[in-house]
């Protein structure tokens, strides 16, 4: 069963989303937050699988709070536009993606499933082309003395992920199996200490390693 906490300072929002993802085979609402401390409380108490998280609350807001979750709950932005100027700093935060509140049901639910197995929200072509706007505008890249421990091949998957390709693209593009590829994907993601896909991203652009517009 997949637990879900949901952080929005409207209700009724709350509400519908709730209405929406407990009549999902294999998903639960654990409990609500109308605002970022309280969502911190809830998921330290809770430990759900997934919080939707909107940007913009009260008090604490959702960027502060994305970066107070415990390491295992993983997070989806809730944003109202889809350049959002918060968005980066959230992945940056911790979190594993962003969807806009006008998302179809159906694609709000297919995200908390992946997002719940360890993916990251990272396909559609905003969410790269929004994490490279704000990349570059968070500080200047330096080369991370971390990415020395990565292997040639390693680094060149590295920088697909960062381009915001999926596995088998990378697979496509470097002539190897996708199986291969996942697992050139996991031995950088652990090299790195990164949490998720969404981390290797924001790793690749500020370390250097790629840069906004780069293909």
């Amino acid at each position: 069963m997949i637990e879900v906490l949901l952080a929005d300072d409207q209700a009724l929002v709350r509400a519908g989303f709730r209405a929406l993802l407990d009549a999902q085979e294999g998903i639960t609402v654990v409990a609500e937050a109308p605002d970022g401390a309280e969502a911190v409380r809830l998921a330290e108490l809770h430990r759900p699988d997934v919080v939707l998280m909107d940007v913009r609350m009260p008090g604490m807001d959702g960027l502060t709070a994305t970066r107070k979750m415990p390491e295992d709950v993983r997070i989806i932005i809730l944003t109202t536009f889809e350049l959002d100027e918060y968005v980066f700093e959230a992945l940056r935060g911790g979190a594993s993606g962003f969807l806009v509140k006008d998302t179809e049901p159906a694609e709000l639910i297919q995200a908390v499933r992946v997002v719940a197995a360890g993916e990251a929200l990272l396909s559609p072509s905003v969410t790269r082309r929004l994490i490279a706007e704000y990349a570059s505008k968070a500080k200047e890249p330096q080369e991370a003395a971390r990415l020395g421990r990565l292997t040639e091949r390693e680094r060149e998957v590295f920088a697909l992920v960062g381009s915001g390709m999926t596995n088998d693209e990378i697979a496509a593009g470097l002539f190897m199996a996708p199986a291969t590829a996942k697992t050139h994907v996991s031995r950088v993601m652990m090299k790195l200490q990164a949490r998720d896909r969404a981390q290797l991203v924001v790793i690749a652009y500020e370390s250097g390693l790629i840069r906004p517009g780069w293909r």
